[in-house]
């Protein structure tokens, strides 16, 4: 793989195509990236603490590395 943590990419394919945005994590075995910003899914979180309410938190999930190109 030749992108790495912290580089800066462009997405070219995708409902997200054509954002840009720094790498936050690589997971090497299935070749996918983690990109801030881009890609979010909606994740329902369950209250920690009885008198603590539920919540709907915005989560980035992975991309596949060959959807991503490197920008400097």
């Amino acid at each position: 793989m030749k992108i790495k943590k912290g580089d800066n990419i462009v997405i070219i394919t995708g409902k997200d195509r054509g954002k840009k945005g720094k790498i936050a994590r690589v997971l090497i075995r299935q070749n996918k990236v983690i990109v801030e910003g881009a890609n979010l899914m909606k994740k329902h979180q369950r209250p920690k603490k009885s008198n603590e309410k539920g919540s709907v938190v915005s989560v980035a999930m992975p991309i596949h590395a060959s959807n991503v190109k490197k920008v400097d």
